[in-house]
């Protein structure tokens, strides 16, 4: 076996846990796509020779290159519709899902990835691959420019963040889905009453893409039960799905199908996330979405 031949099996072994750190950096399974395949081309460039800790290196580069896609995205996201969403991971509800895939085995929520989002760019790293993937600060130093004491607080101020802005939700995906069918039998049906005892008082929805897309989110259980309650008229077809690892729904309409993931911490809907954004959608884990 040549030297370049191990580079390659060794790359594609490491490539699950490139995409994983791309997908959390990007909140984005293409534009993670993208960092890995830049990854591959410098590793080509530029092996950095030995045979150990490879999966490190390579971690590096793809922290670089999410650091520097971060810098870039500013000016972009002013120009969007409505509310930033994730790309989300979707499969659909009866599906079991690969165990082998690490994005999906392991999917962080939107809500998770919406407060990464509003970190710096430092900040998200730091606190990315040492809070979820483990990487020692003095490590990590040297790709954000600081020191490891530094790099240390940019996670730890990440952390307070994420703990405040998103609480775990919770963990039974059957209470999960039984919350969901409730909320859209009820917004169906028109009960205002029955809406209000679902939502948290604070619940948000947050609406990315789409013609009619709002530019902030909707806050408040008594502007969403109002917003929700004549779903009867919406969708042809709702289907339960699984949204980044929590209950969701695939909805169709009659020339466009968006997903939503909803949030539940102690028994109420606190958020609820509405990507309808056609490229984000596209031929999503083979689903027809189209």
């Amino acid at each position: 076996m040549t030297r370049r031949d191990w580079l390659a099996e060794e790359f594609e072994r490491h490539r699950p846990h490139m995409r994983a750190v791309g997908y959390r950096m990007l909140g984005s399974v293409s534009e993670a796509e993208d960092v890995v395949q830049e990854a591959w081309l410098r590793l080509e460039r530029s092996d950095p020779g030995g045979n150990d800790d490879l999966r490190g290196w390579l971690t590096v580069v793809v922290g670089r290159l999410c650091l520097d896609a971060l810098r870039k995205r500013k000016s972009r996201r002013e120009q969007l519709a409505g509310s930033w969403l994730p790309e989300p991971i979707v499969r659909s509800a009866t599906d079991p899902g690969p165990e082998d895939d690490v994005i999906m085995a392991d999917s962080v929520g939107l809500a998770l990835l919406v407060v990464l989002e509003a970190l710096t760019p430092p900040e998200r790293l730091a606190f990315v691959l040492h809070d979820v993937f483990g990487m020692p600060f003095d490590e990590i130093a040297p790709v954000v420019e600081r020191s490891p004491a530094a790099t240390r607080q940019l996670a730890s101020r990440a952390r307070r963040r994420v703990r405040a802005e998103a609480p775990a939700p919770d963990a039974d995906l059957a209470v999960q889905r039984r919350m969901v069918d409730a909320f859209l039998a009820a917004a169906r049906e028109g009960d205002f009453e029955a809406l209000l005892r679902l939502l948290d008082p604070n619940v948000v929805v947050r609406i990315d893409g789409g013609p009619n897309a709002p530019r902030r989110p909707l806050v408040g259980a008594d502007a969403v039960a109002r917003a929700t309650r004549g779903l009867q008229d919406g969708p042809v077809q709702v289907e339960p799905a699984i949204v980044n690892g929590a209950a969701g729904v695939i909805a169709r309409f009659a020339a466009r199908s968006v997903v939503a993931a909803f949030r539940i911490t102690n028994g109420r809907i606190v958020e609820i996330d509405i990507v309808a954004d056609p490229d984000k959608l596209r031929g999503l884990r083979g689903l027809d979405l189209d």
